[in-house]
């Protein structure tokens, strides 16, 4: 991996071929280290979900590690920590992943074990009934009974957007969870979970043609399955202000959430990242726009942040997606003025722009994080899989610093100028605690 000087492209070597049920594979040498990372990335993620079915992408990432044809339950687990490796799993809006990170001389477990829950995870009774009360229990602690714990990636989707790939709540709802059937498990499972929806890469200190032969060996038995068309998210435009008011018992103070469509992630990725920077330019660091006034200047609030993608990753999500600001603020401060603080500062981008040096900087640190996050073998080949399933092309994540680097103050000021305030979808959130 090099990225010297101004060049900020990550050129590795990348291998691809497809196996005859239609597994794409990706191979991304590097013998610099003594670990291979293995994932598994499968086109379904919570946006896939049928209706009456909400939550169920999670819930079949959690049903993927209770054990497969030939792992009883917990081996996963323990064939991986036994070699030294490690393990997870987790699930986006538009794909699901499962990853190892091994010494190489581990790699053909790695493949054993994902070949065999690819081809027949244990799908039963009981592992569907305790996984719901898993995935139930975590709502319970991460959603229900926390501060802000839905806000505002659950609840300012169901403002901004219409379609129900859009707008339905990825986590699920307890009635949803409670009425799966081992019969929905078994035809998500055959719908989404076939070879052919799904991209296996592989990167670290592999040998190329070696490598293939395992992968043919483990992953070539999957019986090939037809494949579900990829769905369509992406919405109309929004032409006019959509607005909520939600109440939070547990939050200590008063926030609101911001969000406006950004171009096509996929089909428009140039004037996509203006919009990521300008996220950046917004509210990273305290030289930041909103950080400076809302926050230093003008008290208006406790802590803000901007970011593009419902988990804040904008280089894996397709269309449609949002640029969010989300401000929390004493309750003192009118909902209104921090609104209007907001606009004002968008609206100076959009009329006045940006400066070289002010961009200059934001992209140094956008670049830097890009580039720490593909220093590991594992973080490499995560993106490499998000690449070549989400833009059919793994080499772009390799590109993505490289991108941003030139991205210019006008495509900035032009992101500026599409946060419209007259189709801004706006989730206020009033803390409720105190009240009698």
């Amino acid at each position: 991996m090099t990225a010297v000087g101004a060049d900020l492209t990550i050129r590795h070597p990348v291998e691809r071929f497809r196996l005859d049920n239609g597994l794409r594979v990706v191979l991304a040498p590097d013998r610099s280290v003594p670990v291979v990372a293995v994932t598994v990335c499968y086109d379904v993620g919570m946006r896939n979900e049928p209706e009456g079915r909400t939550g169920f992408a999670h819930l079949f990432e959690h049903l993927m590690f209770q054990g497969s044809a030939h792992v009883p339950k917990m081996e996963h687990a323990r064939l991986v920590q036994a070699a030294g490796g490690t393990f997870n799993g987790s699930t986006h809006q538009d794909y699901t992943n499962y990853y190892e990170a091994l010494p190489s001389e581990a790699l053909e477990r790695a493949l054993f074990l994902e070949a065999d829950r690819m081809a027949a995870p244990a799908i039963t009774a009981e592992n569907l009934r305790n996984q719901i009360d898993v995935v139930k229990e975590e709502i319970r602690v991460n959603v229900l009974n926390r501060p802000y714990g839905a806000f505002p990636w659950l609840q300012l989707p169901t403002v901004a957007f219409e379609s129900f790939a859009n707008t339905h709540d990825g986590y699920g709802s307890f009635v949803d969870l409670e009425s799966s059937t081992v019969d929905d498990a078994a035809d998500f499972f055959s719908r989404y979970y076939a070879p052919g929806n799904a991209v296996l890469c592989i990167g670290g200190d592999l040998d190329v043609g070696e490598t293939e032969r395992l992968v043919q060996r483990w992953f070539g038995a999957v019986e090939a399955r037809d494949v579900p068309p990829t769905p369509a998210t992406g919405e109309p435009s929004p032409t006019t202000v959509r607005s909520a008011v939600i109440e939070d018992r547990l939050a200590p103070a008063p926030a609101v959430a911001l969000g406006w469509r950004v171009p096509d992630p996929v089909g428009d990725l140039d004037t996509y990242l203006g919009s990521v920077l300008l996220a950046e330019l917004l509210s990273e660091g305290d030289a930041s726009r909103l950080e400076r006034r809302l926050v230093h200047d003008e008290q208006l609030a406790v802590a803000q942040s901007s970011y593009v993608g419902l988990f804040g990753d904008p280089f894996d999500v397709r269309d449609a997606t949002l640029l969010t600001t989300q401000v929390h603020h004493p309750a003192a401060v009118p909902v209104e003025a921090v609104i209007g603080a907001v606009h004002e500062e968008i609206a100076r981008i959009a009329t006045q722009g940006v400066e070289a040096d002010e961009l200059a900087r934001v992209q140094a640190r956008a670049e830097a994080q890009l580039l720490q996050q593909a220093d590991s073998v594992l973080g490499r080949t995560l993106g490499f899989a998000a690449a070549e399933l989400v833009h059919g092309r793994a080499e772009l994540a390799g590109e993505h610093a490289a991108r941003l680097a030139t991205v210019t103050p006008d495509q900035v000021q032009a992101a500026a100028r599409g946060l419209d305030p007259g189709t801004v979808a706006v989730l206020e959130l009033q803390a409720t605690g105190g009240r009698r």
